[in-house]
């Protein structure tokens, strides 16, 4: 599983700032509780003091620190009492002004050990999903809402309905979906416009996000156009983000590639294509390639290795039937 280094250096700049807010909050209180009992402050100030002074003494004088230290503890136990009882007596709990980390597992470090914490990992999620509702609706495509009956049921040329193949699809999708990461294959969503990739792969995108994969979601136009920022512009201010970017399409455990054959063919992109199709392939990550475009039309707009590539790699799914968005109208 591969993490996206973008989104997850935003979910450590949130963990970072999560614990700002912890340390700035508990500051406060004991601003309030240090105001409103003065002696709990006195006391704190004490068992500070005694704790650095024992240290310090044992040090000089070539002792045990660790003894020092116990032994200093004994001793406070009588002030410790009286503070916790001045606490309680006044409605706070005698160890709220201690440092609690919110995660016991890494104590908010984020890591555990050399491998990202679950709690990191939660705003990571939170993240994908951010990054990808930007360009999609989540929360509308899901799988459970899928509506077959917008398909036509009369038989096909082939002896075959829209909807019964609507259905074949729709469980080739949810079985990618749910059992991404030992599946092999990438999918080909070829059809014309309004018949549900864009729907599906959404749905897809959203599953395996959850799951914790990177997932990346992008049109074809806007890929390509970052490959061509790094290519040919010289003037282009933050080339570490687009590098950045670029490595996210190439590295990212899903690659959502939408609305192929929208972008401007020119021998540029077919050569883009091509490397971002084979080195996916190469390093064994996925993609879900959506076009209006069948595989002769690729063979011909862009070449015939890509369209070998699509047709021996990839799960070919033909979408047929009428726009559904002008049926919805």
């Amino acid at each position: 599983m591969a993490l996206d280094g973008k989104l997850l250096g935003r979910a450590m700049d949130r963990l970072e700032e999560l614990n700002r807010r912890d340390e700035k909050e508990r500051l406060a209180l004991q601003v309030e509780v240090y105001e409103r009992l003065p002696r709990v402050a006195q006391i704190d100030r004490i068992i500070a003091h005694s704790f650095a002074e024992a240290a310090y003494a044992a040090l000089e004088d070539g002792g045990d620190p660790e003894k020092a230290l116990r032994s200093i503890a004994l001793k406070n136990l009588s002030l410790q009492a009286e503070r916790a009882e001045l606490m309680t007596v006044a409605g706070y709990s005698p160890d709220c002004l201690d440092e609690k980390p919110r995660c016991e597992k890494c104590s908010d470090r984020g890591f555990y050990g050399t491998k990202p914490c679950d709690c990191l990992m939660e705003l990571y999620k939170e993240e994908q999903r951010l990054e990808l509702s930007q360009l999609l609706k989540l929360g509308e495509e899901t799988f459970d809402s899928f509506e077959l009956d917008y398909y036509d049921a009369r038989p096909g040329k082939d002896g075959t309905s829209p909807r019964e193949n609507m259905e074949v699809i729709y469980e080739i999708c949810l079985q990618y979906a749910l059992r991404f990461g030992g599946e092999r294959d990438n999918l080909f969503m070829t059809g014309g416009p309004g018949l549900g990739k864009t729907f599906l792969s959404t749905c897809i995108a959203r599953v395996v996000s959850e799951n914790g994969f990177s997932v990346v979601y992008d049109t074809a136009v806007s890929v390509f156009a970052r490959f061509e920022e790094e290519r040919f512009s010289r003037a282009y201010t933050d080339m570490e983000a687009l590098r950045a970017d670029l490595d996210r399409y190439m590295s990212c455990d899903l690659l959502i590639l939408d609305d192929l054959g929208t972008e401007m063919t020119t021998a540029f992109t077919v050569s883009a294509l091509y490397d971002l199709v084979n080195t996916r392939l190469r390093t064994g990550k996925k993609t879900i390639i959506n076009s209006n475009l069948g595989i002769e039309d690729i063979r011909r707009r862009y070449s015939v290795q890509i369209a070998s590539r699509l047709q021996g790699d990839y799960t070919v799914l033909r979408f047929v039937g009428r726009d559904i968005r002008q049926l919805k109208k």
